[in-house]
């Protein structure tokens, strides 16, 4: 596979990303075949002391280009950072600490609806959901149902696929390999714990306060569930390449089967 770009560097083969290609560059693409676009859907929310806010947005990002290169017939839309994230006021849930940013749900699924209806409208037959982000994924799948029933009949059909094994493989699947080498379900944690930490890490290692994560207070901290002390980029990347790998081959089946309009069940959510 091919390794994750520097900072800012687009991977080979690229640019991956819709927004940094012309609109007649971009056409010429999907007239060539270019059927697939992946919606990376993140985040803008607390994740303890150690690691950044727009951590869901630099991963989801990155990983969609990497799927798409593997792909080499996919293009990636730009990141949607804004999401539902508690009540603002009073605040409830994430919305408690400094920085999160939340919109209301129904905005939210309007918002990717009129993505989604854009992205038809270009061409695309296959619009992928990749949410990093489990406690939106409720919505992706009512989105992809009423977009997939909008969409099967007219003169442009279009699937919309919520791509589960995306979620499952970073947080099920990255989180079971852990526990097999030892460590336990209460270190490898839902947010911000030893998985989370290590998957940015190898993402991007500047979304993690390294300095911060030798400190005993860091596995207590506001919005940290596990401990993620242990966490390094080497374990990290186990984790990018079962994503990226589970992902693109989900993707090619949906290529095959005309893009299945199967969002698949709601599994496991967490952060």
């Amino acid at each position: 596979m091919q390794p994750l770009g520097p900072a800012g560097a687009p991977l080979p083969g690229g640019p991956w990303q819709l927004e940094r290609l012309t609109s007649p560059e971009l056409a010429a693409r999907i007239a060539a075949g270019t059927r697939t676009v992946l919606v990376p859907i993140g985040g803008t929310e607390r994740n303890g002391a150690h690691m950044v806010l727009g951590k869901h947005n630099v991963r989801v990002g990155r990983l969609a280009e990497r799927i798409a290169a593997e792909l080499g017939n996919a293009v990636v839309a730009p990141v949607l950072a804004y999401v539902p994230e508690g009540d603002i006021d009073p605040p409830t849930q994430h919305m408690r600490s400094a920085g999160t940013i939340s919109i209301p749900e129904a905005a939210f699924e309007s918002l990717l609806e009129g993505a989604a209806r854009s992205l038809r409208r270009h061409g695309f037959t296959l619009i992928v959901l990749l949410g990093d982000h489990g406690g939106y994924v409720p919505s992706l799948r009512r989105v992809a149902e009423r977009l997939n029933r909008a969409f099967a009949g007219g003169t442009a059909p279009a699937r919309v696929l919520l791509l589960q094994s995306y979620y499952d493989a970073s947080q099920r699947d990255f989180a079971r390999w852990l526990g097999q080498r030892g460590y336990s379900e209460a270190e490898i944690g839902r947010h911000a714990g030893l998985a989370d930490t290590a998957l940015a890490l190898a993402v991007d290692p500047t979304l993690v306060r390294s300095e911060l994560l030798s400190a005993p207070a860091t596995a207590k901290a506001d919005g940290v569930s596990g401990d993620p002390r242990r966490a390094s980029a080497e374990l990290g990347r186990v984790g990018v390449e079962r994503i990226v790998a589970v992902s693109t081959a989900a993707i090619r089946a949906a290529q095959r089967q005309g893009g299945s309009p199967a969002a698949g069940r709601v599994g496991r959510t967490g952060h």
